[in-house]
């Protein structure tokens, strides 16, 4: 099984997606973690992923989809991914469904977690004094959400027009998000 979950940044995808790959063992595939991963690095393609996260904006789609495109065979041997962060746009949705298709696959089901911008700000603003991780800095953050509410708005119809779309409220406890989940998924 393929599963996108969508929502803007802190709307709890990465919670929900390591939930799901420790009940269902999925492979969990984070843009926000891969491209962590390439800043701590310290490869020219991390400072160039710093540099673009740091002014509040996305990463290429190029960059994006070969870090992808580099993960799906491990998910295939785990029997399926949980794509995290990813797609955000048409473009890189399209390519991720010709990227599944000729691997033979496909997405089966995108969960939207529906979230509150202001309630979204202050719960990254309790991250950031907690965790310290950069890319959560509340005003960068506000440039994120505002990035994210643009670009993505147009997934919404594309996948809905697929009959794979489901909203779940993401305001609700880790576990009732967690349940309402897994009433999706089956």
């Amino acid at each position: 099984m393929n599963l996108i979950l969508f929502g803007p940044p802190a709307a709890g995808k990465g919670t929900q997606a390591k939930r799901l790959v420790e009940q269902r063992g999925m492979v969990q595939l984070s843009t926000g973690d891969m491209l962590r991963a390439a800043i701590a690095s310290g490869s020219d393609l991390g400072l160039k992923v710093k540099d673009v996260l740091a002014r509040g904006d996305l990463v290429t789609d190029e960059i994006v989809i070969a870090l992808i495109e580099a993960r799906l065979p491990e998910a295939e041997a785990a029997g399926g991914a949980i794509f995290d962060g990813f797609p955000r746009t048409v473009a890189q949705a399209e390519a991720l469904d010709a990227m599944l298709e000729r691997r033979g696959a496909r997405i089966d089901a995108v969960v939207r977690l529906k979230v509150d911008d202001a309630a979204l700000t202050e719960r990254i603003a309790t991250r950031f004094a907690d965790q310290g991780r950069p890319d959560d800095n509340p005003e960068t953050f506000r440039d994120r959400l505002a990035v994210y509410n643009r670009q993505t708005a147009p997934l919404l119809p594309y996948y809905e027009s697929q009959g794979k779309l489901t909203e779940v409220d993401g305001m609700g406890s880790i576990d009732q998000v967690a349940a309402a989940i897994d009433a999706v998924l089956g």
